[in-house]
């Protein structure tokens, strides 16, 4: 059995060719929204909730491989996960997509908190694209200058109203996003601040640091933490999972 923790596109991507090769495999995602991206399908299980390092560790338990396929900004979960394949004795893997390069001209920071920081003071409209975990932490702007971009479900709503964020501020839309749309919510909301995250390609990120110069808006990015591992690429995990399946069906009692 492989084991992915996932809720990312590569995590979908990889669980679902391993199990059309016919391999077993136990998909983890942290919400119902994200077994609904995962989706059904033959030799795949979804377990669907958070979990600590104790319950991944039970869950891992004869797994042949974990791949911690999650956001490369999960960081306590990626701990967690790391933490339980030691304890259940599985060999772990860091699928992680490669970090962008700084646009020109974009400010830095290391945190949310630090992002909100360097706009105090500041006006105009602010374009959130950094999940509502980070919310809380631009609230103290102002509601009526916060534009978040959310995913379209009930506990992101929630998360922007605790927030104060007015409900015709919120854009509840799920990713990623062209340049075109997202110049173009630059615009409709007039927007001078585009803050968010280094997602990568698969998050977008080019798209959005071209949009924001095209739109004459202030790039913020909020960087990736320090990571303890090596990550490795989708193409470099999907060898490694063949290869763990290939030792279980050459000798069933190995791990």
């Amino acid at each position: 059995m492989i084991v992915v923790f996932s809720g990312t596109t590569e995590g979908r991507r990889l669980s679902s060719r391993l199990a059309a090769e016919g391999a077993a495999v136990t998909v983890c995602v942290a919400t119902g929204y994200g077994a609904a991206e995962q989706g059904a399908a033959p030799g795949l299980t979804v377990h669907t909730g958070r979990m600590e390092a104790e319950e991944m560790a039970a869950l891992l338990a004869g797994a042949a491989l974990c791949v911690d396929a999650t956001h490369p900004y999960a960081r306590q979960a990626s701990e967690n996960i790391r933490a339980a394949c030691r304890q259940a004795g599985v060999p772990c893997l860091r699928l992680l997509r490669p970090a962008s390069p700084l646009p020109p001209g974009a400010l830095a920071a290391p945190d949310a908190p630090a992002a909100a920081r360097l706009l105090e003071g500041t006006e105009g409209g602010i374009l959130l694209a950094t999940g509502t975990k980070e919310l809380p932490a631009f609230a103290g702007l102002g509601g009526a200058r916060l534009y978040p971009r959310v995913l379209p479900t009930h506990e992101a709503l929630d998360a922007c109203a605790a927030a104060g964020i007015p409900a015709r501020n919120i854009i509840a839309m799920q990713g990623p996003f062209t340049q075109a749309l997202n110049e173009a919510l630059l615009h409709q909301y007039g927007a001078r601040w585009f803050v968010t995250k280094d997602g990568g390609a698969p998050g977008g990120f080019a798209e959005k640091a071209a949009a924001a110069r095209a739109a004459g808006a202030q790039l913020v990015v909020i960087r990736r933490p320090e990571v303890k591992v090596d990550g490795v690429s989708y193409e470099q995990a999907l060898e490694a999972c063949r290869k763990a399946v290939q030792r279980c069906r050459t000798d069933p009692g190995s791990p």
